[in-house]
């Protein structure tokens, strides 16, 4: 499935992840190929997998993107 996933297109790679939204290793394995392809010089954003304390660490994120409107 993995060599599959890597000739899709973009667009075909968003559609994928969009019908196999409830299967998380679909999902996940789809989404890796996506983000592989993401300019390395554009702004990171953690995926929250990764992260250790998902809820705290994306809600300090949005608390500081709402801090930069006002």
């Amino acid at each position: 499935m993995t060599q599959d996933l890597q000739q899709m297109t973009n667009a075909e790679l968003k559609q994928y992840i969009s019908v196999h939204r409830n299967e998380d290793q679909a999902f996940r394995a789809a989404l890796e190929v996506l983000m592989s392809r993401r300019d390395p010089n554009a702004p990171y954003q953690p995926y929250p997998f990764d992260l250790s304390d998902p809820e705290g660490e994306v809600q300090a994120i949005f608390t500081e993107k709402l801090r930069k409107f006002e």
